[in-house]
């Protein structure tokens, strides 16, 4: 009624007959859903707003350049002065807003350039499911899917102020150019010097830029030696929100321009989140940034970064808040290998990852684990060369490690394979701490220093640990790059390599020949025995400087020829001072006891504990066990319990009350013999 036009009344299945009235005003215009309803109906589009969102020409003179707000506020006045306001109601309803800046996102039709993508989409469709392109883990291809077998044209115009210009010139009558340059198109379309052309000022949307990325940057269109050697590539690194940003966009690119797919598999990667799960953004101000995770950051200086240039500035004391609950102290310097060991033991195929600086922490503790091992490798190895002399390896203990090294080696080929980063790191971490600096390097001490031992014996032992330490090295480079190389540079010169970096070594292959069954079984068997020894000193508390007697019961031939075999290496490394192998009949003194198969290992306490603390301390434990009896049976008592209760969890309180019932029965033996003993004395 204020323009005096006549709306047109249609049907049309958008609407939702039962939500509200069932009638519904559209703006084609200004509006997307709306903007499809009116095409569907042939409906005119009416544009009512110029470039700055004033009301434009379309609309009476005195609404003609107001606001959209006093716009409102106007068209309200007039329905009053007009008789045809009824009432007013508040209303809430779904309005967009740009997520940095939070102002209100308004439809605005304009001239765009597009392109028309199906024709593209077809061949890059057919090349995934004729798998010339694989995704890794497969599910997002799913995700490829259903963005382009709905795809719509592409608006590739953007009005910025960077990016890649449209190659498109317009003459003073509006008549459209496409070419490369101006030169070309004046020669092409035989166009007067004398006429004016003006170059389009919109530029390329970037992923049109991005998605010739894979040969624009080797030189095409040219034929260059750099494109025909890395076109296509092999693996595309990326993550899922951009799969069809960027990925599908590369792949329809690639096919259109040069015939053949990019790239071969697309590795999807897990996003990086805080710590609540939220995806980092500046303008949330939870950002880390790898810098202050490498070289640390005062809590001053991280504030001041997470609350510069905010867009929305009323977040500035939440982001203040949440960051000195989360780093009252700032953060700590890591270093760059730490924090790659982070996120390759992260990358769980295309999970999102909530950062945990607990994980960091751990990784730091790993490199200053592999620095003091590489310490004690070159203070135990000088004067020791691997040119000129025959490396002869005959400790079990040298061949045990080679063998476990050579088991490391395939798994991590077999995950880097299958694109598995996180088992990988996760192999080579359990092998470096594990076996090789908790158990290798301390069983080389008893070699090393053990007078018994040949010269000849200790030289292999020596060239063993260089060689292993090497391998080690190259294994971890990919991941922790910096201090791998570092370390290599200080023992190169021992091999005498060629290499001046360790980047030009070869990464380590597998070996079926490097596999030694019987020195390893021999030296896990070790193993086992000494972890029973730690176990008996851990649970009594006996110092690591306490050389213990331990007696064994129940041996087979293999324990005692095994004994016999490695008796300095065991005692050396557990401390023992003497072993004694008991009969079958003989009465066990009381001992503390560790099983080791079907062997008994027996450390008497008479000489390391107090036998009245020893009684308190087991009477202390029955009586906590009692008590947990009694709250497991208070339940199973509770009718409402059990009638609730799933019946797994009333059979976990069942087992629970047997399985303690049993403890409090060896405790009451234990807290018996202990008396008897006590009396005795």
């Amino acid at each position: 009624p204020i323009v005096n036009r006549e709306i047109p009344i249609i049907a049309d299945d958008y609407v939702e007959s039962d939500f509200g009235t069932g009638c519904l005003k559209i703006t084609p215009a200004h509006d997307f859903n709306d903007y499809e309803v009116g095409l569907r109906h042939k409906l005119p589009i009416i544009n009512i707003f110029n470039d700055s969102a004033e009301l434009n020409e379309n609309v009476p003179k005195k609404f003609r350049g107001l606001s959209r707000e006093s716009a409102r506020e106007v068209i309200v006045s007039e329905f009053k002065k007009l008789g045809l306001l009824k009432k007013i109601e508040k209303h809430k309803s779904k309005i967009p807003r740009g997520d940095r800046s939070g102002v209100v996102v308004e439809p605005y039709l304009t001239d765009q350039w597009f392109v028309d993508i199906k024709p593209l989409a077809e061949p890059a469709i057919e090349a995934v499911k004729n798998n010339d392109i694989q995704f890794v883990p497969d599910n997002w291809k799913k995700t490829y899917f259903e963005w382009m077998e709905n795809i719509q044209d592409w608006c590739i115009s953007r009005q910025l102020w960077w990016g890649h210009r449209i190659p498109a010139w317009y003459d003073d009558n509006g008549n459209t150019y496409v070419g490369k340059n101006e030169k070309e198109i004046r020669q092409k379309f035989k166009i007067n010097k004398d006429i004016n052309l003006s170059q389009d000022e919109d530029v390329l949307d970037t992923w049109f830029s991005s998605a010739l990325w894979p040969f624009s940057t080797q030189g095409w269109p040219e034929n260059t030696e750099s494109l025909k050697t890395f076109y296509p590539g092999q693996v595309l690194v990326t993550g899922f929100d951009i799969i069809f940003f960027w990925v599908a966009r590369m792949i329809m690119m690639g096919i259109k321009f040069k015939k053949e797919v990019p790239f071969k598999k697309v590795y999807i990667h897990g996003l990086i989140r805080d710590q609540y799960g939220q995806k980092m953004s500046k303008s949330k101000g939870n950002v880390l940034d790898p810098i202050d995770l490498i070289k640390g950051s005062s809590i001053e200086n991280l504030l001041k970064k997470r609350t510069s240039g905010l867009m929305q500035s009323h977040l500035k004391p939440e982001i203040e808040k949440n960051t000195i609950d989360e780093f009252p102290d700032g953060i700590n310097s890591y270093g760059a290998d730490a924090l790659r060991y982070t996120f390759a033991s992260l990358a769980t195929t295309g999970r999102d990852i909530r950062f945990d600086m607990g994980r960091i922490e751990g990784y730091k503790n790993f490199c200053n684990k592999l620095w003091n091992a590489a310490h004690y490798v070159i203070d135990n190895t000088h004067n020791c060369n691997l040119s000129n002399e025959k490396i002869v390896c005959s400790n079990p203990i040298d061949l045990w490690i080679r063998t476990e090294q050579n088991k490391t080696i395939n798994k991590v080929h077999k995950n880097f394979e299958n694109y598995r980063l996180d088992l990988a790191s996760q192999n080579l971490y359990e092998f470096v701490w594990h076996e090789f600096c908790d158990w290798y390097i301390e069983l080389t001490k008893a070699i090393l220093n053990d007078n018994s031992i040949q010269d000849s014996e200790k030289l292999g032992t020596k060239k063993n640990l260089l060689i292993v330490l090497e391998s080690i090295l190259r294994l971890l480079h990919p991941i922790i790059p910096f201090i791998t190389e570092e370390i290599w540079l200080h023992i190169k010169y021992k091999f005498l390599f060629e290499d001046k970096t360790i980047m030009t070594r070869q990464y380590p292959i597998y070996d079926e020949k490097d596999t030694y069954k019987k020195e390893s079984s021999d030296i896990e068997w070790i193993k086992k025995f000494i972890l029973g020894i730690r176990q008996i000193r851990g649970e009594l508390n006996i110092s690591p400087k306490i050389e213990l007697e331990v007696l064994l019961k129940n041996c087979t031939p293999k324990d005692t020829k095994i004994i016999k075999q490695h008796e300095y290496l065991i005692k050396r490394t557990a401390r023992v001072k003497e072993i004694k192998l008991m009969d079958q009949n003989e009465s066990e003194p009381l001992s503390a006891a560790a099983l080791h198969g079907k062997m008994k290992i027996l450390v008497p306490l008479i000489d390391h504990i107090d036998i009245s603390d020893e009684i308190a301390r087991l009477e202390k434990q029955a009586t906590t066990l009692k008590n947990e009896i009694l709250k497991s049976q208070k339940k199973l008592d509770n009718k409402g319990f059990r009638e609730k209760a799933p019946k797994s969890v009333v059979e976990e309180e069942q087992k629970r009350i047997k399985v303690k019932s049993l403890l409090i029965n060896e405790l009451s033996a234990q807290i018996d013999h202990l008396i008897k003993l006590r009396n005795k004395s």
